[in-house]
């Protein structure tokens, strides 16, 4: 048996007036997914629950099984697992983003112009991560480069708890003033985001972005603490081997810290420009090499959505129905028995362009057990009329592989 995941990120939405009334997972054209979900059991899941805030980092820890009340300590530590930080019990971290500022005056009057610097290259961030190293870090402060905007700032002896911090895809286009970091512990976290802004917004590689017409990394920007995290192996959990196939930190963090096999794919970027047909061949690779479970995460939708780019998310979702599940199911079509689980891990409407915790569509599609669903086109108002709910999305896992 073979268990296939496909993870839209953000993919669910809301009715677009652009698209006459539709969303971007109606108006899409995805044969794959909406063959799929005619002879499969549809509906929606709640993968964020009450109280928890609606970000990849909890709602992909539900899809995955594990129940984020549980095992959740943050998101930033599970990036930097991916990054190979070697966390002590006493460390804090926090997500470092490289963002666009505006350049007025007072650093509590600028407004967040990008909160990603226009995807900057993981090469040029890495500069600018090393330089705010050389020039902020210590023994209190310890700065790493991730990917693309996506960095992690290590705090030794950290408070866990520091303040009000809010993440900048929250507040693109805003002023700061309201949304800068608030609580008695955050005063020098504070302090260096402003020394960042002093520090980049001449530095050599903005100058040059700047020329080719890219916006500059002008700022880091603090978000998203945690604590070092705990979670069980999901082999032993589960009982079968899996693999995971992402372009971002978040999600091949909790891979490495569930003992997943994380694979790199050269060219995945997390965005529309992402090698989808790279992620199809590696996915296709770790069945052939034994895994009985590959999750396979595409950040390009929640992009899109953040940015509110709406013909780019129906295209995303588009690109991943032709070049990834599209394949990867046609190969699983060798195996006896296969099942398939396609869902978003929440919605990123394109009107506000932030994440919310709106329960989103599933489809589980047995090999074994077609069933005539009644569903024509695997989108948000087909799942609902189907009457199908999965409450606690944490479930969802065992229930897929056991169902």
């Amino acid at each position: 048996m073979k268990y296939l995941v496909m993870l839209c990120d953000g993919m669910a939405d809301e009715p677009n007036e652009a698209l006459g009334n539709s969303t971007p997972m109606e108006k899409a054209n995805k044969p794959c997914m909406n063959s799929l979900a005619t002879k499969a059991e549809v509906g929606i899941v709640k993968t964020v629950a009450e109280g928890l805030k609606p970000g990849s980092d909890v709602a992909n820890l539900s899809v995955l099984g594990y129940e984020p009340a549980v095992y959740y300590s943050g998101r930033s530590p599970l990036e930097a697992a991916s990054i190979g930080i070697d966390l002590k019990d006493t460390d804090v971290t926090l997500r470092c983003n490289l963002v666009t500022l505006s350049d007025d005056e007072d650093y509590e009057n600028k407004t967040i112009l990008d909160y990603c610097a226009d995807d900057i290259s993981s090469e040029e961030a890495k500069i600018l991560i090393e330089y705010i190293q050389e020039k902020l870090g210590n023994d209190v402060f310890r700065f790493y480069p991730g990917v693309s905007y996506r960095h992690c700032l290590v705090w030794s002896n950290g408070n866990p708890h520091p303040g009000v911090l809010t993440p900048p895809h929250d507040i693109t286009g805003k002023v700061i003033t309201d949304y800068i970091p608030k609580g008695e512990a955050v005063d020098e976290l504070y302090d260096l985001m402003k020394k960042s802004y002093d520090l980049l917004k001449d530095h050599p590689v903005n100058q040059a972005r700047i020329a080719r017409g890219k916006r500059p990394a002008n700022s880091i920007w603090l978000w998203g603490e945690g604590t070092k995290p705990l979670l069980d192996n999901f082999s032993e959990k589960f009982g079968i081997k899996g693999s995971m196939i992402s372009a971002v930190d978040l999600l091949k963090g909790i891979a490495i810290c569930a003992g997943m096999n994380s694979v790199d794919v050269d060219g995945a970027t997390g965005y529309l420009d992402t090698n989808f047909d790279g992620k199809c061949k590696a996915a296709i690779e770790e069945f052939k090499k034994g895994a009985d479970l590959v999750y396979i995460h595409v950040e390009a939708p929640d992009e899109c959505g953040h940015r509110g780019e709406i013909e780019n998310k129906v295209k995303a979702i588009e690109m991943i129905d032709e070049h990834i599940l599209g394949p990867v199911v046609e190969f699983l079509k060798g195996y006896d028995d296969f099942a398939v689980l396609v869902c978003p891990d929440h919605p990123t409407p394109l009107s506000i362009r932030t994440h919310t915790s709106t329960p989103v569509p599933y489809l589980i599609y047995d090999s074994k057990n077609e069933i005539d669903s009644g569903v024509k086109v695997f989108c948000e108002k087909e799942a609902r009329e189907t009457g199908n709910y999965i409450e606690k999305g944490f479930t969802m896992m065992n229930y897929f592989l056991t169902k």
